[in-house]
């Protein structure tokens, strides 16, 4: 199994504020559709939590909360480690698609992170993503998108993958 970090991430490293996000692109949301759709998802409650109509269509969605025990339309795990187990044998790729302790939880595990690096900075968010070690990892490929009329900033999509 490729374990698999989706995040939208500005310059600072702020990746959310009061359990939204900080910012539109549309461009960003379309590739995560196409990139989740047909796989599991794996999220912490908060992040489920901040999702408009529930769990995401045409994704097997997991929920890591120690609160929580059910929910009608994803699976509940206590933890990161349980959720990783029932997953092994039956996805090829599972994608971690927030919040911030759930990235910090599984960065050191994870095998390749799709990075949208927000050209922008957001001094009051109040989530960010962990510090990633640079030496760890290998850039393979980079995609640069302008601010238009459905991106309020510029981005690029960076897909790193982790040093054998």
């Amino acid at each position: 199994m490729t374990l698999s970090i989706v995040v939208a991430m500005a310059l600072d490293r702020a990746i959310g504020k009061d359990n939204k996000l900080l910012w539109r692109l549309s461009d960003d949301l379309k590739r995560f559709k196409e990139l989740t759709t047909g796989h599991a998802i794996l999220m912490g409650r908060r992040t489920y939590e901040s999702l408009p109509n529930g769990a995401l269509p045409n994704r097997r969605n997991i929920v890591i909360s120690r609160t929580l025990t059910s929910l009608p339309d994803a699976e509940v795990f206590p933890s990161m480690d349980e959720a990783i187990k029932a997953l092994c044998e039956q996805e090829e790729e599972v994608f971690v698609i927030g919040g911030g302790k759930i990235y910090s939880s599984i960065l050191d595990r994870a095998d390749r992170i799709y990075l949208t690096q927000v050209e922008a900075r957001f001094p009051d968010a109040d989530t960010f993503f962990p510090q990633i070690n640079q030496t760890e990892w290998v850039e393979l490929s980079r995609e640069e998108f302008p601010q238009d009329e459905r991106n309020e900033y510029p981005s690029a999509l960076v897909i790193l993958s982790r040093k054998k």
